[in-house]
């Protein structure tokens, strides 16, 4: 496994960055090792809920998890707010890092993750080469 490496900056898109890390460094196939770092707004859609809630913060980043790929990401998140309260689900565009956020990517080499609509689920769903 090859690993990747960087420090989002406040206000950027915690997503728009991990798609844009993984489109540079030509990532086919790969998950979040480790993420911490904060947010001042999160985008999260809850179990089987159609739309995302947007919440305004400060948050801590206490999990970051999922498949990351050039050709598509399905990423979890768990945050925390100044009461210590946790929520999760689903992350959406429009994160939006606060202080920082250290994120690293392990890249699996010889392996190619798609995203193709699945009948069954109507959802893009991965598809693994």
């Amino acid at each position: 496994m090859k690993t990747h490496q960087t420090r989002l900056l406040p206000h950027q898109d915690l997503k728009l960055q991990i798609l844009n890390l993984c489109t540079e460094k030509n990532i086919s196939a790969g998950t979040v090792l480790s993420s911490v770092g904060s947010l001042t707004v999160a985008n999260i859609r809850y179990s089987d809920q159609k739309n995302g809630t947007l919440l305004h913060g400060p948050f801590e980043i206490l999990s970051l998890n999922g498949t990351v790929s050039k050709n598509g990401l399905h990423l979890h998140i768990a945050i925390s707010g100044n009461s210590g309260k946790t929520l999760g689900g689903h992350l959406l565009d429009g994160c939006l890092i606060h202080t920082t956020c250290e994120l690293v990517i392990g890249e699996l080499e010889d392996t190619i993750f798609n995203r193709e609509l699945d009948s069954q689920t109507n959802y893009m769903e991965l598809k693994i080469k």
